[in-house]
């Protein structure tokens, strides 16, 4: 009877690793064009996945070596899409604004149709409200959800929460980001209306208790961001909104001549991050177009993704690609910083690129060629070819949304 048991076994075995020899991979992206910044490849290659992993790029993977096949041919393959600014702590509670209030959104519902597969909440929580928002948001998301914890114990709530510099202890911020350093991957400072430095000041020893960037969203006071860039902010900090042009904000391109000021393209050299953070209130073409000409290109394209401007100009993270396209960027280098850049900014780099052995986070893009309009937040439209829309995303080597079916049945 035991010979007969270790027999029957022994068969299970061996048909278990028959199987596994004839499928050696779960899913297999054939035809399309990978596009790897961190790799440097920009060709026609397929993809093969293996339990939640990169398992090959490489041309002509056979089919029958996969249990499913998704048809690639004639579009994008890159790696799933990185907003490293949203806004989706959101909850009911009344005066909460973006931190357990109802101008955020869910994760879920704006990231895979976007190719999106990580969003970075910039600021909604506090030090006070950590705990609340990785309990509600990120324990409960399937979007991989990351934050940049606000300066502001209270987090985003708005109005005089976000003025009370009292609030603002870098030493318990840093605490509660060395705490939870899986899930918080920098500090926020917004809307800080006074002329003012301290707030600055403080987030800034937060990250260097941390050995964390900051995010600054110079909210008013007029303080001059040159001082900014090479006073304050240290190389591998963000400045975001870096397109606004609003009465309370000091601006990248001159209002007068329209040209880019002088200290801009150095304090990137620097190693100042910009990032887009489009928003409702924050891009305007009259400062990207000419700064775009004059040689100066955002690092990020964070959405600023909020009830306030998902149906507006910004809508989504690909029609935040889009527009650059049609302000002359190209493929390669829109979704470079909207994956590669953005995991190197917030030290997260084992997200954002392709190579055997990462985790299969995976967007999968076609472009539409036609005439296409495009506004800024202050009604001004701009004329594009291009437009970027979202047949696939993968996140662990799932697929998570699927357009137009293009994933075949699983053998």
């Amino acid at each position: 009877m035991r010979r007969i048991s270790i027999i029957v076994i022994a068969l299970l075995f061996m048909a278990s690793y028959t199987n596994a020899q004839g499928k050696i991979y779960n899913t297999l992206i054939k035809g399309g064009r990978v596009i790897d910044a961190k790799n440097n490849i920009n060709a026609l290659l397929d993809v093969a996945i293996k339990d939640g992993k990169i398992a090959k790029v490489a041309q002509n993977i056979d089919p029958a070596q996969a249990e499913q096949t998704v048809n690639a041919k004639g579009m994008y393959v890159t790696p799933g899409l990185i907003d490293i600014h949203a806004h989706v702590f959101w909850g009911t509670q009344p005066d909460s604004y973006l931190s357990n209030g109802d101008v955020g959104v869910t994760a879920d519902g704006f990231s895979f149709r976007s190719g999106v597969t990580t969003l970075v909440d910039c600021g909604g929580a506090g030090y006070k409200s950590f705990d609340t928002f990785k309990k509600n948001i990120i324990d409960k998301s399937k979007t991989r959800v990351l934050s940049f914890l606000n300066i502001v114990g209270e987090g985003m709530r708005g109005g005089d929460y976000e003025q009370d510099i009292s609030d603002m202890d870098y030493r318990l911020a840093a605490k509660a980001a060395l705490d939870n350093k899986e899930h918080v991957v920098g500090f926020k400072l917004a809307h800080f209306t006074n002329p003012d430095w301290t707030p600055v000041r403080r987030i800034v020893e937060a990250g260097k208790l941390a050995n964390m960037p900051v995010v600054i969203d110079f909210g008013g006071g007029k303080l001059p961001i040159e001082d900014l860039f090479f006073k304050y902010l240290r190389p591998g900090d963000i400045y975001t909104h870096v397109f606004t042009e609003l009465e309370r904000r000091d601006p990248i391109v001159d209002l007068q001549s329209r040209q880019l000021r002088s200290f801009v393209i150095p304090a990137q050299k620097r190693g100042i991050i910009f990032d887009v953070g489009f928003g409702g209130g924050s891009f305007n073409f009259n400062q990207a177009i000419p700064a775009i000409k004059a040689g100066f290109l955002p690092d990020l394209m964070g959405t600023d993704l909020h009830t306030g401007s998902m149906n507006g100009a910004m809508k989504d993270q690909l029609n935040v690609l889009s527009i650059h396209l049609a302000m002359g960027m190209d493929i390669p280098g829109v979704i470079e910083r909207s994956t590669w850049r953005p995991a190197q900014a917030i030290k997260r780099t084992e997200l954002g690129h392709l190579s055997e052995g990462a985790i299969a986070d995976i967007a999968i893009l076609s472009v539409r060629n036609g005439k296409f309009g495009f506004r800024d937040i202050a009604g001004n439209r701009h004329e594009g070819t291009q437009k970027l829309e979202c047949e696939m995303t993968l996140k662990d080597g799932r697929i998570m949304y699927d357009l137009n079916a293009i994933a075949s049945a699983k053998k």
